[in-house]
């Protein structure tokens, strides 16, 4: 009689479809890992190059002088000089009242729609209202309308109530076509606010301000900045509101522009001077707020 000895049970043995990967599956195919990182980045650079190429062939323009601005096909190695910029600050028409409107008008609107979206968003995301979703559509569906499709609209009301050539009446449009999207981008980086220090704070007998004030605002100011940052730009470059509803006292930076295209000709070298001028304050702002801006991109991402 023999006996039988059960030997121990030997581990599972892996299957068949987890040993085996398919050819193009992540993590199999290091030729793929070699190279896909070096060609992705080769690409953004290409892409980067394409953007930013207009930008510095505008700097460019604004050193050469008029003839060599006009020249075609375009002249790349002709002599700097500074005639564009002479021209631009020295010329009959001061820039300064200019581009103090257009300042003006960016901060301070977009100082106030700060002060409307971050109570609105925290209303939306940490302690949402009801039917929230229904608040959100409203908020997006005002975008909606083409800008040209309510400026004859404001421009009577503007002449009824006496605003017509009035920074007042920018900074109220600016601060109304920004706030919805920043009611939008507020309500994702407020979503990501963590819960229980809330909860710790209000146990402890923290009030609503002070919890905006040394919680949430602290938190968010990644996403504070990047918004204020995008607000600032769409204001600073708006030209359609600007050009039909001033007239001398409160015309911005981007109207200003305008009047290098005369009926004698374009002025291609003063206009780039006065373009890479009028765009320093926006590129001043994203150096400023660079690691506050990409931090906010990311903050309220899908993870």
């Amino acid at each position: 009689m023999t006996a039988t000895v059960n030997a121990p049970d030997a581990p599972d043995a892996p299957d068949a479809a987890e040993t085996t990967r398919a050819p193009g599956s992540a993590g199999s195919s290091p030729r793929t890992r070699r190279y896909g990182g070096p060609l992705l980045g080769l690409l953004a650079w290409v892409i980067g190059i394409i953007f930013v190429l207009p930008v510095l062939w505008m700097i460019l323009t604004s050193f050469h002088s008029e003839q060599n601005a006009g020249h075609n096909p375009p002249y790349v190695t002709a002599p700097l000089d500074l005639d564009g910029y002479r021209d631009f600050f020295s010329g009959g028409t001061s820039p300064w009242p200019y581009l103090l409107n257009s300042l003006t008008a960016s901060v301070v609107s977009t100082a106030l729609v700060l002060l409307l979206a971050i109570p609105a968003a925290y209303a939306l995301s940490i302690r949402p209202v009801r039917k929230w979703t229904d608040v959100m559509f409203f908020f997006l569906s005002t975008k909606m309308l083409p800008p040209i499709a309510g400026l004859l609209p404001i421009y009577l009301f503007a002449q009824k109530v006496d605003l017509l050539d009035n920074v007042f009446l920018l900074i109220v449009l600016y601060m109304s076509m920004n706030l919805p999207i920043a009611v939008w981008m507020m309500r994702s980086f407020l979503a990501e606010v963590p819960r229980a220090i809330l909860e710790a704070a209000s146990l402890d007998g923290a009030s609503l301000p002070y919890q905006m004030r040394r919680i949430i605002v602290p938190i968010t100011m990644p996403g504070i900045a990047a918004t204020s940052l995008i607000c600032f730009i769409f204001s600073w470059n708006e030209l359609l509101f600007a050009r039909v509803l001033t007239g001398v006292a409160a015309q911005t930076a981007p109207v200003f522009l305008t009047s290098f295209v005369t009926s004698q000709g374009l002025f291609l070298a003063k206009v780039c001077a006065a373009a890479t001028i009028v765009s320093l304050p926006v590129l001043a702002a994203g150096f400023a707020a660079q690691d506050k801006l990409v931090q906010g991109l990311s903050l309220g991402a899908v993870k």
